[in-house]
C-alpha cells in the first residue's frame, strides 16, 4: 500500500463554462458536478489553450502550448518524443488508466478491439480503455474501437451509424433529435459504467490516476430520450445575436441561418446531454466511495473547449469568443477547503504540473504550464496575469478586463469583458495603446522560453 493520493480527472467534450448549476445556470441540472464544487474549489476563469479537441488534449498531456508542438488544427498527433504527465505518474509507480476519448492521434482512427492499442502504453497508460469520439463512433459499420464493438454485440451498430449518416446530411450542429439508442447503450453511459468498473476493479496496492473522458455534450445534440424529455419545453437563455461589424471574414462565412426556436432546441438537447453525463459522474463518485478511497482521492472536472450554441450565429468551437475558449474547472480532494470560488486566471495545460504536484512527484521539465496547487492550498489568490489561446487563424490574450484577438490577415479585435461580456463591440480602433500593450504581452507569451530551451 502507498500513502500517495489517487487522482480522478473527469473531462467532457465541448462543455462551455456557463452551463453548470454552480456557475449560476438554473436551466440545467448538474447536482453531482455542483457537489464537487461544494467540496472543493471552482475556478471561474479557465481558458483552453486551443479551442478544438486534439490540440487542447495534446497540450494537457504535454504541458506545452499546442503551437509549440505544431498542433494548430484538429488533425494532429502528440509527437512521439514529447513526454506526458501520464508517463511521469507511471514512472513514479502509479497505475494510469483512461476510459473514453483521448484524441492524442486524431488521424489514426483505429483504437483497437478493447481500446488498448499499443500507442496508449507509449503515452503512459497502464490500464487503457480508449473509446471513439462521437462522430468517430458513428462513421463506420466496421468497428473502430471498444464502443463500436459493444454496439455491434448488442445489434445496435448499424442503426446508430445510419442515424449519424442522416445527421451528417442535416448538419451535425443543428441535428438534435434524440438518440436512436436506449439509455444504457448511449456512449456516455457506457463510458460512465466502464469507469465505475475500472475503479471497482483496480488493485489497491498502488495509487492510481484515472482519466475519464466523456464524448458529450459535443454535437450532434442527441441525448437519450429519457433525458431529452426532461428538457423538451424548458426555457433557455437567448443567444447573443450575430452582430458582425468588427468581426473577421472567416466568422461571417460560418454564421448559421437558424431561428431562435431552433437555437433553443439545440440548447435543450445540449442540457439533456450534460445531465446524462452528470448522472454518470455520480456513479463514478459512488464507486470511489464504495472502495473507501474518497478521503485519499483528488477529483478534477474540466472540459477541452466550449460550444458556441448559436451565440454570434455560430456553432461548435474553433473561435476566440468566451463560449468557445472559456471552460469549467473544479478541483476537490484532501486538504482543499470546500465551497471556494477562485477568479484566478488559469489555463487547461496548468492541470499537467498540478496533478504531479498533488501526487507529490516532480513535474515534467521545460514545460509552459504552471501548477495551480498554491491556489488550491490557499497560499495565493492569483496565478497568471493573462491567459492565451490560439489556432491556425488566430491567437488571443485574455485578462480579467479585456481580450485581444489577432486574426491573421484580418481585423484585430479588442473587447471590454466587464462592460461587454458578450463581445459584441470591437473597440480596437478606439484604444490603440491598450491594443499595442496586449499585443506585446501576447507575443511574449508565445515566445517565452522557446529559443533558449
Amino acid at each position: 500500500m502507498t500513502d500517495r493520493p489517487n487522482i480522478l480527472f473527469i473531462m467532457d467534450d465541448q462543455h462551455r463554462f456557463d452551463y453548470l448549476g454552480c456557475a449560476g445556470a438554473d436551466f440545467v441540472r448538474t447536482p453531482n458536478i455542483d457537489r464537487l464544487a461544494e467540496q472543493g474549489m471552482h475556478f471561474t476563469q479557465c481558458t483552453t489553450n486551443c479551442p478544438v479537441c486534439a490540440p487542447s488534449r495534446i497540450a494537457l498531456a504535454s504541458g506545452m502550448q499546442p503551437s509549440r508542438l505544431g498542433c494548430v488544427e484538429n488533425n494532429c498527433f502528440l509527437p512521439r518524443s514529447q513526454p506526458t504527465y501520464y508517463q511521469q505518474l507511471r514512472d513514479y509507480n502509479y497505475y494510469v488508466g483512461c476510459v473514453g476519448k483521448l484524441d492524442l492521434a486524431k488521424p489514426d482512427g483505429y483504437n483497437g478491439r478493447d481500446g488498448d492499442r499499443p500507442a496508449t502504453y507509449m503515452w503512459g497508460f497502464t490500464h487503457p480503455v480508449e473509446c471513439e469520439g462521437k462522430m468517430h463512433a458513428g462513421r463506420s459499420k466496421t468497428p473502430q474501437g471498444p464502443y463500436n464493438h459493444f454496439l455491434q454485440d448488442k445489434g445496435l451498430l448499424e442503426a446508430f451509424v445510419d442515424d449519424y449518416a442522416r445527421r451528417s446530411k442535416e448538419g451535425f450542429h443543428c441535428s438534435c433529435h434524440d438518440s436512436v439508442l436506449p439509455t444504457e447503450a448511449f456512449e456516455d453511459v457506457y463510458i460512465g459504467q466502464r469507469s465505475a468498473e475500472w475503479i471497482e476493479n483496480i488493485p489497491g496496492d498502488f495509487p492510481w490516476h484515472l482519466f475519464v473522458s466523456f464524448v458529450g455534450p459535443h454535437d450532434p445534440f442527441d441525448p437519450p430520450t429519457e433525458y431529452g424529455d426532461k428538457y423538451r419545453d424548458a426555457d433557455m437563455p437567448p443567444a447573443t445575436p450575430a452582430n458582425l461589424p468588427g468581426k473577421p471574414a472567416y466568422l461571417k462565412n460560418r454564421v448559421k441561418d437558424i431561428t431562435p426556436e431552433e437555437i433553443a432546441e439545440t440548447r435543450r438537447q445540449y442540457c439533456a446531454a450534460i445531465e446524462t453525463i452528470d448522472d454518470q459522474i455520480g456513479e463514478i463518485l459512488a464507486a470511489v466511495e464504495r472502495r473507501g478511497m474518497a478521503d485519499n482521492t483528488y477529483i478534477i472536472f474540466s472540459s477541452d473547449h466550449g460550444e458556441m450554441l448559436g451565440d454570434h450565429g455560430l456553432y461548435t468551437k474553433s473561435v476566440p469568443y468566451e463560449a468557445s475558449v472559456h471552460i469549467p474547472l473544479i478541483v476537490a480532494g484532501p486538504g482543499i477547503s470546500g465551497g471556494r470560488v477562485s477568479d484566478a486566471l488559469v489555463e487547461l495545460i496548468d492541470l499537467n504540473p498540478t496533478i504531479c504536484d498533488l501526487a507529490g512527484i516532480p513535474p515534467l521539465s521545460d514545460i509552459d504550464a504552471r501548477s495551480i496547487a498554491p491556489v488550491l492550498r490557499g497560499e495565493t489568490a492569483s496565478h497568471r496575469s493573462e491567459t492565451v489561446s490560439g489556432i491556425r487563424n488566430f491567437r488571443c490574450i485574455r485578462t480579467h478586463e479585456h481580450k485581444l484577438i489577432e486574426n491573421y490577415n484580418d481585423v484585430t479585435e479588442l473587447y471590454d469583458l466587464i462592460a461587454d461580456p458578450k463581445e459584441e463591440h470591437n473597440i480596437a480602433e478606439q484604444h490603440p495603446d491598450l491594443r499595442r500593450e496586449l499585443s506585446r504581452r501576447l507575443s511574449a507569451r508565445y515566445t517565452e522560453g522557446t529559443w533558449h530551451r
